[in-house]
């Protein structure tokens, strides 16, 4: 099941908060816990108990660090890395080394063709940042098991994120309220994400689809690429903010409060700040798990900026372009370290932001090509060498036929929108007028994107796959 989903959004989620909220307070975790296996099994019923196997063995590790003495806490600690790192990088990478080792030695060992599970990239990540914050001491391990293993397995947060640590929601995990409030900003958080993708996300997608995908790329001019590249960085940013905005606002409904995981990426000034911006839970784990760890010797920060670019392309996936992805944006913001930021705040402004939206295009075009020869051809094409000319009718007459939508991602993606909660904090008035506006304009969303379902059903989510 996925959050873009008419069953979702009609039947799922509804009669959800209606159980949840009819039961009394000491089932309620009970009946998160019910529905969210009933979310993971509709999408992956084979993987379930996988996904309940690592549950149980990280609760056991939690309880062996914190209530075990010397060598049974560090075995436990270690134990849990070990578990954890392994079955990532088992079910990830095993079909990609047999395949090189294949390729490189001239043998024919069996492809095991492993399926990734949904989900398991993400709440691989919460089982390491529980295990190391107990092995560090900054929380206790959980005692109720049940409580744990809503942590796991709560459904607004299992497919895609964001990466919720188990401090963050330790408290509500136990004991939670919801107000009136929390239900209209879970509501309109919902539609808001939902809107994003299924109206802007999937629209771009389409456009990224005729200009990139397939042999595209191979005749491609070098304004098309580029309208290509930007445009798929901008599908990507309304698919994966639109399913967070998702994850927060379902989780609002029950008295989560999940923390941002984008911040108007699009508003950066430079590569750090576009990158501090986007994925922020992700980002967050790296620097306080890797980055913040001393292992790097005369290296220094530089090593651990760089493992941490490595370790992001590797989690993605095994693709040597998202190694590439991944290690090209630690060395640009490596290169903006050695500039230090008062040398970038002399540029210009108009020129940081033409500069950043130039590097992001690169970056994303990597992160869209697997294969080699059309990720070359994308960049001679970038670079004005391809050879096809710099644009055509082709590109005028998409521009043409799809303007709105373009003109509605730009201003979706700036900073734009947060001026009405502004307005709102300054007159009673003003608040009103906005938030009445504010409701029929949901109302209107929820309408239109559920249209958008109807005629063109689910689109699965880009980050569904890692």
């Amino acid at each position: 099941m996925i959050f873009s989903d008419l069953i979702y959004i009609y039947l799922f989620l509804p009669l959800c908060i209606g159980v949840y909220f009819l039961a009394k307070t000491r089932w309620r975790n009970g009946v998160l816990i019910a529905f969210s296996l009933f979310f993971y099994a509709w999408g992956e019923p084979v993987y379930l108990w996988l996904m309940l196997l690592s549950t149980c063995m990280n609760y056991l590790f939690g309880r062996m660090i914190s209530y075990g003495a010397g060598r049974a806490s560090k075995l436990g600690f270690v134990l849990g890395l070990v578990m954890n790192l392994g079955l990532l990088a088992g079910v990830k990478y095993t079909d990609i080394l047999v395949k090189g080792l294949n390729t490189l030695l001239g043998t024919e060992l069996p492809v095991p063709g492993l399926i990734l599970p949904m989900g398991l990239s993400f709440f691989t990540l919460r089982a390491i940042s529980y295990i190391v914050d107990c092995y560090w001491g900054r929380v206790e391990a959980e005692n109720k098991f049940s409580c744990f293993l809503l942590y796991m397995t709560l459904f607004p947060i299992t497919a895609a994120g964001p990466v919720v640590r188990y401090e963050s929601i330790q408290e509500e995990l136990v004991s939670r309220t919801v107000s009136v409030q929390d239900l209209s900003d879970g509501m309109g958080r919902i539609v808001i994400g939902l809107a994003k993708k299924v109206l802007l996300a999937d629209s771009l997608a389409a456009i990224t689809g005729s200009f990139l995908g397939g042999q595209a790329i191979g005749t491609q001019t070098a304004l098309g690429t580029w309208y290509g590249v930007l445009l798929f960085a901008l599908q990507v940013y309304f698919d994966f903010s639109g399913y967070s905005d998702i994850a927060i606002g379902t989780g609002r409904l029950f008295g989560f409060r999940l923390e941002e995981n984008f911040r108007s990426p699009f508003s950066g000034r430079s590569i750090t700040d576009f990158w501090q911006r986007w994925h922020i839970s992700l980002g967050a784990f790296f620097r306080d798990y890797v980055l913040d760890v001393s292992l790097y010797g005369r290296l220094g920060k530089s090593g651990g900026i760089l493992l941490c670019g490595l370790l992001a392309g590797l989690w993605h996936g095994g693709g040597w372009n998202f190694v590439i992805w991944g290690l090209f944006i630690s060395l640009l913001i490596l290169l903006e370290g050695l500039l230090r930021k008062e040398t970038l705040e002399k540029i210009p402004l108009l020129l940081r932001h033409l500069y950043t939206k130039i590097l992001v295009g690169i970056n994303f075009a990597v992160f869209f090509f697997t294969d080699p020869d059309e990720l070359l051809a994308c960049l001679k094409n970038l670079f004005f060498l391809g050879g096809n000319g710099l644009g055509n009718a082709l590109l005028a007459e998409s521009v043409k036929n799809n303007l709105f939508v373009i003109l509605a991602a730009v201003l979706c993606c700036s900073p734009l929108l947060e001026l009405p909660k502004r307005y709102m904090k300054q007159s009673p008035r003003a608040y009103m007028v906005i938030q009445t506006t504010g409701t029929v304009l949901m109302a209107a969303l929820l309408i239109v994107s559920s249209i958008f379902m109807i005629r063109d059903g689910s689109r699965p989510f880009v980050y569904l796959q890692f």
